[in-house]
């Protein structure tokens, strides 16, 4: 079964919930690694997306998946803003205008998102980012696809994901802000991968 714009309006519903939910805890993993503000930045970016949503409601899940990334990267402060603004803008792009997005499509999609991530933050799997948790999230999505199960694809995609970030844990960051604490990075989770884990979550639940 394709997914259509109402699920992604409800993936992006259910990650300004989780943004919401998770803030305190998101501030708590930026403050050990980075600068406190992720979890507030990621809360206000998608407060953001939930008004542009009700002011001009998407008619496709490209469309609605292009007005997140102008939001987020309007609203964002640091690098997350820029970083999940590209995630969001590639993947739209690669949804195009239609109106009804299959497995095949979904995993380009997340690939796309992925990819837009390491062009623009320069970061690649092991360096303790957001990337940790999205390379093999996409890696799983693109193994469900072959079964054209939409969900399958998704929650395959979630699951690698929290895998993922909690992966990041021991790792010694080796780009943005927390490369600069060195060993002392290492026993603390990354808020980027964090965050991106409870976005494809979201993205899993929008399609149950």
């Amino acid at each position: 079964m394709g997914l259509d714009v109402t699920w992604a309006v409800k993936w992006l519903t259910l990650s300004a919930q989780a943004m919401a939910e998770h803030r305190v805890e998101l501030i708590e993993l930026d403050r050990a690694i980075g600068d406190s503000d992720h979890g507030e930045n990621m809360d206000r970016g998608f407060q953001a997306v939930l008004d542009k949503l009700a002011e001009s409601p998407p008619e496709t899940p490209g469309a609605a998946l292009k007005l997140t990334a102008m939001a987020l990267m309007s609203k964002v402060g640091g690098a997350a803003g820029p970083l999940y603004g590209t995630a969001f803008l590639r993947a739209a792009t690669t949804l195009g205008d239609a109106v009804n997005v299959d497995a095949e499509a979904l995993a380009a999609a997340l690939t796309a998102a992925r990819d837009g991530i390491v062009a623009r933050g320069k970061a690649e799997a092991g360096d303790k980012t957001m990337v940790d948790a999205w390379t093999p999230a996409v890696d799983a999505a693109a193994a469900a696809a072959a079964d054209g199960d939409t969900l399958a694809v998704l929650i395959a995609a979630a699951e690698a994901a929290e895998a993922g970030a909690v992966a990041t844990d021991p790792l010694v960051a080796r780009k943005g802000r927390a490369s600069y604490l060195g060993e002392r990075s290492a026993g603390h989770r990354d808020p980027g991968a964090a965050s991106s884990a409870l976005i494809l979550r979201a993205a899993a639940g929008a399609a149950a």
